[in-house]
């Protein structure tokens, strides 16, 4: 692995960061106060991010997007997490799952979504299933020729916006030795569908204006046509495609650690206290040591795990290792620089309150730090035979 960014890495990277800070930046407290984004605000980033060549750039270019290799997309996604998720929710990155569609669903689903003509939301959480997918109750089942699905997800992202979700249900059950175990099959629900209902859900102190919405299936009614995958099939498609969002966790929590580090420097090295910069002081010169090195070691983790997948090879137990990692490093970090600020840090006037607040869902959402934990053990001990 080289350590160095190529040319065309670097042109990403600086590309990206350019962006952010002048059309991501601005709108940012605005967001943070309404806990909304604009209709127009949301249009305008997502025409640029055409322009610019960068939407859908997490998919090859045989389908129309920039065909970025994972550990290029990796630095795409560390630079927009700088920024607020709800404004760089509109840079445009489809969910790659979509690469499992066939047929007429290419022309219906993945390449309207590459060009940006429609945006999609993948919906898998529940209120009694969260970690445990194969504990869902949302279930889907045969009439009619037809597939019939009831049940409720929770926890939706960006399905306000959404003009189709990826939605995966239960469609059967197996007898194993272990008890019983959902077959799942994923669908393609296009929002309108009579049965289908989006509503509002909960307010979170966790990035604000990028919300989470609850889905309702009440004898929703989908052909054949609307199986993405195999039928029964759901954990091969989400296995093959999903490693990547927990990367995405990753280095965007790399990216904004960053961003709360640089403001947490500049402070130290101007603010005074007993006649000398509070940068010299011990206990906080040590501070921002510690920061550093971790933020660091979290990004190489990081980028590691996205050149292993590009690579072809193994990359779960490193993608669960960098999920966990940077995800707790960035809570420290958002804490230490909070303290460096003192009182200043809990008022609203500035960003590291917001930073402190949307470091907590990091280690929730995409697997738990007790998943990947449980992942990384699992990786380690089944070679053994344990």
């Amino acid at each position: 692995m080289n350590f160095g960014l190529s040319d065309e890495q670097q042109m990403i990277v600086d590309t990206v960061r350019s962006f952010v800070e002048n059309e991501i930046y601005p709108h940012e407290v605005l967001v943070e106060q309404s806990g909304e984004v604009p209709a127009e605000i949301a249009e305008q980033i997502k025409q640029k991010t055409i322009e610019l060549g960068f939407y859908a750039c997490n998919f090859p270019e045989e389908v129309g997007g920039a065909g970025l290799s994972h550990l290029d997309f990796a630095l795409v996604e560390r630079e927009l997490g700088r920024g607020s998720m709800a404004l760089t929710h509109f840079f445009g990155r489809p969910q790659n799952i979509l690469m499992a569609c066939e047929g007429e669903q290419k022309e219906r689903y993945l390449l309207p979504a590459v060009r940006g003509e429609r945006m999609d939301a993948l919906a898998m959480t529940e209120p009694d299933a969260g970690s445990d997918v194969r504990g869902m109750k949302c279930s889907a089942v045969r009439d009619g020729g037809d597939w019939v699905l009831n049940g409720t997800k929770h926890f939706i992202s960006g399905a306000e916006h959404a003009d189709f979700i990826i939605v995966f249900v239960a469609t059967g059950e197996d007898q194993t030795p272990k008890g019983p175990k959902k077959r799942i099959t994923t669908f393609l629900v296009d929002r309108g569908t009579p049965g289908f209902t989006i509503r509002d859900g909960y307010k979170s102190v966790s990035h604000r204006g990028y919300k989470n919405m609850v889905l309702e299936f009440e004898d929703c009614r989908l052909p054949d046509a609307q199986v993405l995958g195999e039928v029964d099939g759901g954990f091969a498609v989400m296995n093959e495609w999903l490693y990547a969002t927990r990367i995405t966790v990753a280095t965007m929590s790399v990216g904004r650690a960053r961003r709360a580090f640089d403001l947490g420097l500049q402070y130290a090295a101007e603010r005074k206290q007993f006649g000398q910069e509070i940068g010299k002081f011990q206990g906080i010169s040590f501070q921002l040591a510690d920061m550093i090195t971790e933020i660091d070691a979290a990004d190489y983790l990081t980028l590691a795990s996205a050149w292993r997948l590009d690579q072809g090879l193994p990359a779960n137990r490193e993608i669960a290792s960098a999920k966990v990692y940077a995800t707790e490093m960035l809570a420290r970090v958002t804490d230490a620089v909070l303290q460096i600020y003192g009182g200043m840090g809990l008022m609203d006037d500035l960003p590291v309150e917001r930073f402190w607040r949307d470091a907590r869902v990091e280690r929730i959402w995409d697997g738990t730090s007790e998943i990947q934990r449980h992942i990384i053990g699992r990786e380690l001990l089944r070679p053994l035979g344990a």
